[in-house]
This record gives C-alpha cells, structure tokens and sequence, in this order.
C-alpha cells in the first residue's frame, strides 16, 4: 500500500497533558509524528534544488522516513518495538485504534447509543418465535420520537414539548400507550446478546409490551 496523505488525529486524541509542577505530558503517537517531520523536513531539504546533495545521502534519509513512518503505524512492524527514553514502547496508530480497549471495541462498540436499552433475558410463553417482550420502560425509550411526531399528528399535543410532558407523565395519560402499541406494530427492534460473535448474535422482533423489566424471548430464542 502506497501512502499520498499521511492521518493525522485530531487532538483529543493525542492529547497533551499539563501536571503539577507544570511539567507537560504527551501523548506517544505525538512523539512519533514529530519524528515523521523532522525525517520529512530533512529530506525536503537535501531535495532541494539549490542544495547538491549526495545520491546515497538521499537514499539514507528516504529510508529512514519510510521508518518514521513505519513506527507511527504500527510500532512492532520492524520487529523490536520503538522505545522512548525510559525503555517504555510507545504506542502507535494501530495500538489506538485495535485491541480491545482501543477506539473502535472501546469508544465506539462498547458505548450505549441513543434509543437502545439494556436488560435481562427470560423466557416468554405466550410468545411466537418472532416476537420479544420489551418492556414498557424501555418501549418508551426506544421509540420516543415516533411517539412524539404521533401524538403532534394525531393533535394530542400542539408541539414537541407538549408531547414530551405527556410521555413523562405517561402514568396519567393512556393515550400515550394506546399510540406507543401501534408504533410498535410497525417497526421491529435488534436485540443483541453479547458477545456477538457471528450473524446471528443480533436478530430482529416483533416488539410487544409486556410489563416488568425483564425482556421474554421464545423458549427457542434463548
């Protein structure tokens, strides 16, 4: 693979700590891109047309910015890994972003996203194979905006924070469950019992409230 454009992360990222005493602390991977540059300005320089430079001088410093560059990527790939002043390996792109706590499984696979809820699992017997039990809590959550629209629609509240009242004090307003019923009717939910290690890890029901907190599941399902 050939590189034009190198990735540059943001600076949240590879954030530049201050700690007492106002010693600053840096993130690795910002260590390794000064090094890309430093590497990159020297060649930039011996390339210049006004600087005779010599052919295996140039050849060198290519070589060792296809090394800077190398470690910033991925720190083992030439075998010992890069090492700072205190024998600590710094860490590279690919150690930010793989692995288990890194930014992908970490951030964002293992955050919560909106409208989705958590729960335990129990067997529902009155259930077809294609319908889950979700519980009148979680119900709500999920489908808020399209209760929201429904009940502005249908001129049971003149504007989004009218309906948004009326879904909080749901308790006192039937007419919010008799809508959120036929929301569900027509959109299914995922649900997904980690960890999902294969195509059928994340399926797809036929909501139905039930009540409690506990989402039921066919007997098969579980």
């Amino acid at each position: 693979m050939i590189l034009s454009f190198l990735p540059v992360l943001p600076p949240e990222l590879r954030p530049i700590i201050q700690i007492d005493g106002g010693k600053l602390i840096s993130s690795d991977i910002n260590e390794l891109y000064r090094r890309v540059i430093s590497r990159n300005n020297l060649l930039s320089n011996l390339l210049a047309p006004s600087i005779s430079s010599d052919r295996d001088v140039v050849i060198s410093q290519v070589k060792l910015l296809q090394e800077a560059v190398d470690i910033l990527l991925d720190t083992g790939v030439r075998g010992e890994p890069k090492r700072d002043g205190y024998n600590k390996v710094y860490k590279s792109f690919s150690d930010i972003i793989g692995g288990k706590e890194g930014r992908f499984r970490e951030t964002l696979l293992g955050k919560r996203v909106d409208y989705s809820g958590r729960s335990v699992i129990v067997v529902g017997p009155s259930l077809s194979l294609h319908q889950c039990g979700l519980p009148r809590e979680i119900a709500i959550e999920l489908f808020q905006t399209f209760l929201i629209r429904d009940l502005i629609r249908k001129h049971f509240a003149s504007n989004t924070a009218t309906a948004k009242r009326q879904i909080k004090e749901r308790e006192k307003e039937p007419i919010v469950w008799e809508i959120l019923q036929e929301v569900m009717q027509g959109h299914p939910v995922l649900l997904n019992r980690a960890p999902t290690l294969h195509r059928l890890g994340i399926l797809a029901f036929q909501p139905i409230l039930v009540g409690g907190r506990a989402i039921c599941l066919h007997h098969i399902g579980l």
